[in-house]
């Protein structure tokens, strides 16, 4: 697999256009995601589902720079 990038990732992914509210599945704290980050949720909790690592990683690093507060309690 050659590497991708995040605008790659983003521009496949369906994104709507409410906010949504997240839960941690293991610690059961929540928060409210903006549209962008929802879907690049869904798409990582994807990423792990089927151990698609690189490309987790990928999206994992932008959303940690672009939502921190929300990337601590959903998925640090």
């Amino acid at each position: 697999m050659s590497d991708i990038t995040i605008e790659q990732i983003l521009a496949d992914l369906i994104i709507f256009d409410e906010p949504e509210v997240v839960t941690n599945p293991l610690s059961g704290a929540s928060c409210t995601l903006e549209p962008e980050a929802v879907a690049l949720y869904d798409f990582i909790m994807g990423c792990q589902i089927f151990e698609e690592y690189k490309l987790m990683r990928v999206a994992l690093d932008y959303f940690m720079e672009k939502w921190p507060g929300e990337y601590m309690i959903l998925l640090d």
